[in-house]
């Protein structure tokens, strides 16, 4: 489902219909990119995929809506930029819903009885690989259902994704249950039906919209658990480095194999521990990380340790791609974005204006 090769995940790119993609994203069989996990480990950036579409020959007012969606992923990265750890904690609001902390033990183990949900979550595990609409459903169903406070369901659901990004994931999850919105998102079963292709009824959320805040939460939903999620990070002996070269940084979050291509240097995929006790992942997210480096970035070698680990072995020049889950020191590279709009928007759609204009 999601090759490492580099050419292989352009080939991805070229196959992007954005005209589809606009009318058929929200069904889980529609017309969706899969480029979410490249875009996520920095293999490839927005702008890239954006240049690549339009060079199809695609007109640019056809591609707007895959580009505001592109827009989204973006925004999320400025709130984390301006926000930075405060994003782990409700952003605008108190989550008006959350009564308990924990997630329902049947969406864990996928028994909610609720067809779609309970596939994508199996299908989830299965390939780290969760439709964006079904996403939703679960955290509508986590928080708006059964009244959990939305960080612990958040950080599971981050642990299995293959697209891992902690801001994408935490602040959609906020939006969800409104930390970070002004109304919480609902799915009937009508709905999900819809976009799912299903033909469920009777079920617990087989009501009018009007009906859920009213709603007492379903059997099915009232037992808990707090999932143990643990990050299994590779046993590897410190590398050998050429102290007096240049180092670059690379991480889970930057797997660029242009990113200063042509400069000789140490190159060190760097996982520290410190970040993952704070933001697991699961092993299929480990494997995927490691293969896209050692498939695409030449003499990248593996080292789990912490940057003061590093720092004590080079003499050069460290440098790194900006992000800020990063506490380094050095020469900070600015990562490639689709626009040059930075900073705190009170919503998206005043980042998406600015974002229009420089754009159309």
């Amino acid at each position: 489902m999601f090759p490492t090769a580099y050419e292989k995940i352009i080939e991805k790119i070229h196959l992007v219909d954005p005209v589809k993609y606009a009318t058929t994203r929200n069904y889980i069989n529609g017309a969706v990119t899969g480029l979410s996990p490249y875009i996520s480990r920095g293999v490839i950036s927005t702008k890239q995929v954006l240049e690549l579409v339009l060079a199809a020959g695609y007109e640019l007012h056809k591609t707007e809506k895959l580009i505001q969606e592109l827009a989204w992923r973006e925004y999320w990265q400025q709130q984390w930029i301006s926000h930075q750890s405060h994003i782990n904690d409700d952003i605008k609001h108190p989550q008006p819903l959350a009564f308990k902390t924990g997630l329902p033990l049947n969406v864990l183990n996928h028994q909610t009885g609720i067809e779609a949900i309970d596939k994508g979550v199996e299908l989830l595990y299965q390939t780290g690989y969760l439709h964006n609409h079904v996403r939703m459903y679960v955290a509508s169903l986590a928080c708006n259902i059964a009244l959990c406070y939305w960080k612990v369901p958040a950080q599971w659901m981050y642990y299995h994704l293959l697209d891992a990004d902690w801001a994408s994931n935490a602040l959609s999850w906020q939006w969800v249950c409104g930390a970070n919105s002004h109304k919480l998102y609902y799915a009937n079963q009508e709905n999900i039906n819809t976009y799912c292709h299903t033909s469920q009824h009777n079920t617990f959320l087989d009501v009018a919209y009007e009906d859920f805040e009213q709603m007492e939460v379903p059997e099915a939903l009232k037992e808990v658990v707090h999932p143990r999620l643990v990050t299994h990070l590779p046993q590897s002996p410190p590398p050998e480095i050429e102290a007096e070269l240049p180092t670059l940084i690379y991480n889970f979050y930057n797997l660029d194999p242009h990113w200063r291509s042509d400069l000789r240097a140490n190159r060190i995929l760097l996982l520290e521990p410190s970040v993952f006790e704070k933001y697991p992942v699961s092993p299929k997210s480990i494997e995927f990380c490691l293969a896209l480096a050692k498939d695409n970035i030449p003499e990248i070698k593996i080292w789990v340790a912490e940057f003061s680990d590093l720092q004590e072995k080079v003499r050069g020049e460290i440098y790194f791609k900006e992000h800020p889950l990063n506490n380094y020191v050095g020469n900070e590279d600015s990562r490639t974005m689709m626009t040059g709009v930075k900073g705190d928007y009170p919503s998206f759609f005043a980042f998406w204006k600015k974002c229009k204009k420089e754009l159309f």
